[in-house]
């Protein structure tokens, strides 16, 4: 029985061997001084949390980090304050602000502030009517 074992061992070994160098070196989570300064200033709203975030989320987060340098003040500001909510919400919650990001997109621009009106009076519980203003009367 051993030599059959050591047998299977001698050809399964190699096998496996060649099968994991065979597979592409993943990208491996980054301790937050492994970060660059430019990747330190977008993400310093997670600078506490950034160790304990998942892998993925962290290199979903990098990503975005690429595009901070060319924002304005007022988008940099906006995207620290978006920044923590975000990175806690679950995949099927990014799927779905997603989608109704996209979908928001498709509203012609002179309807968007409507829109918006009747998303926040569903949100915070009002009525659309209060939310949208009233028509400009007729002369």
């Amino acid at each position: 029985m051993y030599m059959w074992i050591n047998g299977i061992c001698r050809y399964l070994i190699p096998f496996f061997a060649a099968a994991l160098l065979s597979l592409p070196i993943l990208a491996h989570a980054k301790q937050w001084a492994e970060l660059t300064p430019v990747e330190q200033d977008a993400l310093s709203p997670l600078s506490a949390e950034w160790g304990s975030l998942p892998e993925k989320r962290q290199q979903r987060l990098l990503k975005l980090a690429q595009h901070y340098p060319k924002l304005t003040p007022e988008k940099k500001e906006r995207f620290h304050k978006r920044l923590v909510p975000w990175s806690k919400l679950t995949p099927e919650q990014h799927n779905r602000a997603r989608e109704k990001y996209k979908a928001f997109n498709k509203v012609p621009p002179e309807k968007r502030e409507e829109v918006k009106k009747m998303i926040h009076a569903r949100e915070t519980g009002g009525s659309v009517a209060s939310a949208v203003p009233p028509a400009p009367a007729a002369h």
